[in-house]
């Protein structure tokens, strides 16, 4: 196994793991009330929901395609 598809796993699964810290900060009370008040998420659940989607697809298409030679 070439060390990029190795490279996009674990980003894959890093951000996997963040969208999932992100999904459950949305459900939290304090998070409830801040979107209750504001009308949007706090700076640092809307980091986890973008860093999360960036890191999964950046490494989906590193560990399904890798680099090319």
């Amino acid at each position: 196994m070439h060390w990029t598809r190795i490279l996009g796993i674990g980003l894959l699964v890093g951000g996997i793991i963040l969208l999932l810290m992100g999904y459950n900060a949305t459900g939290s009370v304090g998070e409830e009330l801040h979107r209750e008040f504001t009308g949007r998420y706090t700076d640092e659940t809307r980091w986890y929901l973008i860093a999360g989607g960036v890191l999964t697809v950046v490494g989906l298409l590193l560990a399904v395609f890798g680099i090319r030679r």
